[in-house]
């Protein structure tokens, strides 16, 4: 199937890790091209370098998404090279959760600064040059647990909740401008985020995802390119019907529709 790619340029946050660096492979293998921004140079130029190779063409900035001003360097350098703006994935997060009375609000200001305003300032920044081309699709990578919170789920639930609104307003909003938005719901996906936590508790990474997978009906942890082909098909002309829509990518674990 032509997925209508080629040409097209995507700007995805976190793109060093994971799903990001899966997306933009995924997307530069289809034919776009992929600006990536994170906060490590090392891996950037890794990633970048994984882009180049596969036959892609990549810029790769290092930017802190909690930052306003590193949201919009990031955008126009963007722009600056390829010229336009055709998706934005915002995928830069922490998955962090605590219990509610020990949490400070230094704690409940990192992550809104980083998962809600990040998305809302890259997002703001991009919409002018899709309208300004007739269209353009924006994914916002967030969370089942959205939806259905857990204790001591915050503020990543709370956070996350928050994208699912922006994703819903932002598609009826822009919709007339041929601007669609969608959010993935991601469950328990193998990253780096997990494999450092394994690591700093002393198990290997199969006994980790063994542990991790007991409770998902699909008995294992999703792999970071299931979510690049969910983004991959959302990001296409094969989604140009889909906006203001949740999918959950979580194997099955959500309660939820």
């Amino acid at each position: 199937m032509e997925l209508g790619l080629k040409g097209k340029v995507a700007l995805i946050t976190g793109g060093t890790e994971g799903i990001g660096k899966a997306t933009a492979l995924t997307l530069a293998r289809e034919g776009a091209k992929v600006a990536i921004c994170a906060r490590r140079k090392a891996l950037l130029d890794v990633t970048a370098a994984e882009i180049t190779k596969a036959g892609g063409e990549a810029l790769a900035v290092v930017a802190d998404m909690s930052k306003a001003a590193d949201c919009a360097r990031f955008v126009d350098e963007a722009v600056q090279k390829f010229g336009r703006v055709d998706i934005l994935v915002n995928n830069a997060g922490t998955s962090k959760r605590g219990k509610f009375l020990e949490l400070t609000d230094d704690e409940w200001a990192a992550d809104l600064e980083l998962k809600v305003f990040g998305a809302i300032r890259c997002t703001r920044l991009a919409v002018p040059h899709m309208k300004k081309q007739g269209g353009g699709r924006i994914i916002n990578i967030t969370i089942s647990s959205a939806k259905q919170p857990g204790a001591e789920s915050y503020p990543t639930s709370v956070s996350r909740a928050a994208g699912l609104a922006i994703t819903k307003a932002l598609s009826k909003e822009f919709a007339a401008d041929n601007i669609l938005v969608n959010t993935i719901c991601i469950g328990k996906i193998k990253s780096g985020q997990h494999e450092r936590r394994y690591t700093k508790d002393g198990i290997s990474a199969d006994d980790y995802y063994a542990k991790l997978g007991k409770d998902i009906p699909l008995k294992r942890a999703g792999e970071s390119q299931e979510v690049a082909n969910v983004i991959t098909f959302l990001a296409s002309d094969a989604a140009s019907y889909v906006t203001g829509t949740s999918i959950n990518l979580d194997g099955g674990i959500s309660g939820v529709l």
